[in-house]
């Protein structure tokens, strides 16, 4: 079936129902369509314009790491202050995945979310977020402007949230095991490599765009211009090149201590992996390389959303600006390993090089990952004479790829 603003509709409710391989669409059974920079009108809700009276608590969703309160280790502690400051007790509930994020969100008994970007876009369509008013939260303003109404967090010009931080998807190598060094995504899709049951990747829906990347550079003619917005050829083109490299992989991986571990015995000796992943597998003199490939690389900017039916919505707004403020945002970008999303935040982390490692200033170098973004049926290149894969076919596709 062809394209056409038509779809759109279909496309907004498939995407609240992506997570779980299906679901109600809650709030987005209002979604229309009309052109815009996601390709979906989402359902019609509004900002606050002013702030009230602290509630007293919040409930947060986030990524282990995100919201620590010293019970991990006495010297990270920056929910503590936040009590303090803002009258608002924290109540954390971690995720695992992305998909458990938007599944907990779902049930209204949350009031913010540390959402990636494989997620905001399915929350933002279900009606389970609401925007966000960026003049309540007085840090925004110091937030690197790379960050800013983009794809993952915005949509017709209006925000949905404020960017945590963001990091690439390198390519890493043991050096004693893997010669030459590498320099594309090609030592681990390569389907004669010499390093077969020892390549890692991610274990995701969204690593399909990892595929899609190479092959941006590598199969010019199949037309890819955003790896998150694939026809059914490209999509298929990049499923049959995951297929082939399932047969090399030894492991994928979703928690990056796992990972950490398997570089670390030399069981991985090259596949996808974290700036942090790096950082600590070095830390323990294991000789490791990780670079950003000639092709580019995918990555996250996490954003953090306020629920529609938030009970707490105030202390959710006084979260937002705290986790962005310069102190804590230092703080959280270096305890789990990521560049900060506020400017002013390297001049207080412990390491003074740590803003240069995770080159958090280096615009040229971030314009080189595709963070991950939702894909639609509408397709976020622009196209509207094809229809492009959702995310419950890559959910779908990614089952079939890993058997």
């Amino acid at each position: 079936m062809r394209s056409t603003r038509l779809v759109i509709v279909t496309a907004a409710l498939a995407l609240a129902a992506a997570a779980c391989g299906g679901g109600s669409a809650g709030g987005s059974s209002g979604a229309t369509a009309a052109p815009g920079q996601s390709g979906f009108t989402p359902p019609k809700l509004s900002a606050p314009s002013s702030l009230g009276t602290p509630e007293g608590q919040v409930n947060l969703v986030a990524w282990a790491g995100y919201a620590e309160d010293g019970s991990n280790d006495p010297k990270v502690d920056w929910v503590h202050p936040f009590e303090q400051a803002s009258g608002c007790k924290v109540n954390t509930k971690t995720a695992g995945t992305s998909d458990e994020m938007f599944s907990l969100m779902k049930t209204g008994e949350y009031d913010a979310v540390s959402a990636s970007g494989d997620a905001s876009l399915r929350l933002i369509a279900s009606g389970t977020v609401a925007p966000v008013n960026t003049d309540l939260v007085p840090n925004y303003k110091n937030v690197f402007d790379g960050l800013k109404m983009k794809p993952w967090n915005s949509v017709n010009g209006v925000s949905y949230g404020v960017p945590h931080g963001r990091g690439a998807n390198l390519l890493m190598w043991r050096t004693d095991k893997v010669t030459p060094a590498p320099d594309s995504w090609g030592v681990v899709f390569d389907p004669a490599s010499p390093y077969k049951g020892h390549l890692t990747a991610y274990d995701s829906p969204i690593y399909i765009a990892d595929a899609a990347l190479y092959l941006m550079a590598t199969k010019p003619d199949l037309g890819i211009k955003d790896p998150y917005a694939l026809d059914d050829t490209q999509f298929q083109a990049a499923v049959d090149l995951l297929k082939q490299q399932k047969q090399n992989i030894g492991e994928y991986w979703s928690d990056y201590t796992k990972a950490v571990q398997a570089f670390k015995s030399g069981d991985t000796v090259a596949g996808t992996t974290w700036q942090v992943i790096a950082n600590l597998v070095k830390a323990d003199k294991a000789p490791v390389e990780a670079i950003l490939p000639k092709e580019g690389a995918t990555g996250w900017s996490d954003t953090w959303m306020v629920a529609a039916e938030a009970k707490h919505p105030n202390c959710a707004y006084k979260w937002l600006d705290w986790i962005i403020s310069p102190k804590a945002n230092a703080q959280v970008a270096e305890w789990f390993g990521e560049a900060p999303s506020n400017k002013d935040a390297c001049a207080l982390t412990a390491d003074k090089n740590f803003c240069d490692t995770f080159h958090a200033t280096d615009e040229a170098y971030f314009d080189k990952v595709r963070y991950w973004t939702t894909p639609i049926a509408q397709c976020l290149d622009g196209r509207t004479d094809v229809t492009c894969k959702d995310y419950a076919d890559w959910t779908r596709a990614w089952t079939e790829i890993k058997g």
